[in-house]
């Protein structure tokens, strides 16, 4: 019974993560973008600063990773390099940020965590930019 077959269908894993990667790609994006208007917002920064190395700086390099990260998901490139300041980031709001606030402030951040966390093992998929200069590099002979 096709329900409980584990093989892979290589078209339908592919076009998965093609539609995670567009998913978290754009949710990601837009939450960043209202951070990125805090920048210049002309307001007193308030964002947290839980490593220690000041908001405005925390905010940059949130707004680096949500925004610019997040980007590169979308198109698929580098896709297992860019998850990794995600990765961190959300591993700091779950477990530093709001690590005494319980399971409500944790879900979402956890859930992203884990989509890093599966895009950096399975890499962006066959249709990327990653898969496109993975297959020019493999034609190269040297």
């Amino acid at each position: 019974m096709w329900i409980f077959d584990t093989s892979r269908d290589k078209k339908l894993y592919h076009t998965a993560l093609l539609l995670m990667r567009i998913v978290v790609g754009i949710f990601m994006f837009t939450h960043g973008l209202k951070k990125y208007m805090m920048l210049f917002s002309g307001e007193l920064i308030q964002f947290p600063d839980p490593l220690g190395v000041g908001s405005t700086t925390s905010l940059v390099l949130t707004v680096f990773a949500e925004v610019v990260c997040s980007a590169l998901i979308f198109i698929g490139l580098g896709t297992r390099l860019v998850v990794l300041p995600l990765i961190f980031t959300m591993f700091v709001i779950v477990f530093v940020v709001h690590g005494a606030d319980g399971f409500g402030n944790q879900e979402l951040p956890a859930v992203y965590l884990l989509i890093y966390l599966v895009l950096l093992v399975t890499g962006s998929g066959k249709y990327s930019i990653d898969h496109l200069i993975s297959r020019k590099r493999s034609k190269v002979t040297y």
